[in-house]
């Protein structure tokens, strides 16, 4: 491309401002010191999202890079390579070519390749009587080589901020886990205090935790899962203070108040493929308990006597559903110690559906509680799912309404 020359698209394709703004901007940059374009292709994979490209933009740029014959990016080559689409789809695994044409006009408006169209709008290269290359019309990489730090600290940053991340959704789980013991401990050692409010504030803010969650999703919870955590701690240090004055950590109604609005992500079951990442059952880590894809619909018609805990009497949200497995675990006589243990291996929504359908069956089930330790030891082995009982139910019920039409 020469100097403070702007080049077109050929044919209907538009030119912007931006472009303009962008090749000017390529052009004005000078970067003598050559670049490994297979580095410079990482960085862009890691700042992916930051540059607003997805998997298959990365592959045709992959394709177009493996037509760039030398392994280093330098001003001395020439920067333009010329493939046809057949000739790229068939090094981007074979993509179509609308999918293609668009992944071309992605990386152009990202700034990563630009445009150089012939007259024709073919691509090609004209070679001068020594049989090197004159002039090549294609897609021009330069803007790889003038812009490689600028990809290597988007990448930086995207790598800093998963490492971030990561620390954070691990301090969650470990505070989620110890608040869990804490109640826990609360409620088997008779410590005064209104431990149900306590229990409802925990499944309040687990249910408000995305299917996805952002940094700042994980962060807020932290804040407010570390703060219950402090409001149980004193519950516990405070327990003479509070027999003496009848129980004052009954007042406690949840004082962790979300500066924003819930979020419109209900806790629905997923399954484990939607949730991206599988771990063992005894090494749980995840924000988001492990669950199987049941819609809540199904559930309740499974287990409807369920539905007369929840609030004004009904259950509307996988967060109503889990509040009223805690006053149902209660009345089965299911200890505090066998519920969080099913918690933490099941996940919270999971355990609050088995603990459905142990009530739904309560007639037959001698042992509330032995029964649901069984269950979860099942589950620590991977030899339990909750689909043939709810399913089995579900189908029971609808005998049932049908028999009594």
């Amino acid at each position: 491309m020469q100097s403070g020359y702007v080049t077109t698209p050929f044919g209907r394709r538009p030119m912007t401002l931006a472009l303009v703004q962008r090749q000017v901007a390529t052009d004005q940059v000078i970067n003598n010191s050559p670049i490994d374009k297979w580095r410079v292709f990482r960085d862009i994979g890691d700042a992916r999202e930051r540059l607003g490209l997805q998997d298959r933009a990365l592959a045709v740029l992959n394709a177009l890079l493996s037509f760039y014959p030398a392994a280093e990016l330098s001003e001395e080559n020439n920067l333009v390579v010329f493939p046809s689409n057949m000739q790229l789809s068939a090094r981007a695994n074979g993509i179509s070519g609308t999918t293609l044409r668009k992944c071309l006009s992605t990386l152009v408006d990202a700034g990563v390749i630009i445009r150089k169209d012939s007259p024709n709008g073919k691509r090609y290269a004209r070679k001068g009587t020594g049989g090197a290359i004159e002039d090549a019309y294609g897609f021009n990489l330069v803007p790889l080589l003038v812009r490689a730090a600028e990809f290597a600290s988007l990448a930086q940053e995207v790598v800093a901020e998963r490492r971030r991340f990561r620390m954070m959704k691990d301090r969650l789980s470990v505070v989620r886990r110890d608040v869990r013991k804490l109640i826990t401990t609360g409620l088997e050692e008779g410590a005064p205090g209104n431990w149900k409010a306590v229990e409802d504030c925990y499944v309040s803010i687990i249910a408000r935790i995305p299917r996805r969650p952002t940094l700042a999703d994980v962060l807020e919870r932290l804040d407010e899962m570390t703060l219950l955590h402090e409001e149980v701690v004193s519950m516990l240090e405070n327990i003479d203070n509070s027999r003496k004055s009848d129980g004052n950590a009954t007042v406690f109604g949840c004082h962790i108040q979300n500066s924003k609005s819930e979020s419109n992500t209900e806790l629905e079951p997923a399954s484990e493929k939607q949730q991206g990442e599988r771990t063992e059952p005894t090494k749980r880590t995840d924000l988001r308990p492990r669950q199987q894809s049941f819609p809540l619909a199904l559930v309740l018609k499974g287990c409807p006597e369920v539905g007369t805990f929840g609030p004004d009497g009904k259950i509307e949200s996988w967060r109503d559903l889990m509040r009223a497995a805690v006053t149902v675990r209660s009345m089965l006589g299911i200890s505090p110690s066998a519920y969080q243990e099913a918690c933490e291996i099941l996940g919270d929504a999971q355990a609050a559906i088995t603990v459905a359908c142990i009530y739904e069956r309560s007639n037959h089930i001698n042992s509330a509680g032995g029964y649901l330790r069984g269950l979860t030891a099942k589950a620590r082995t991977g030899n339990f799912s909750i689909a043939p009982m709810l399913l089995a139910l579900v189908r029971s019920n609808a005998v049932s309404v049908a028999n009594a039409g």
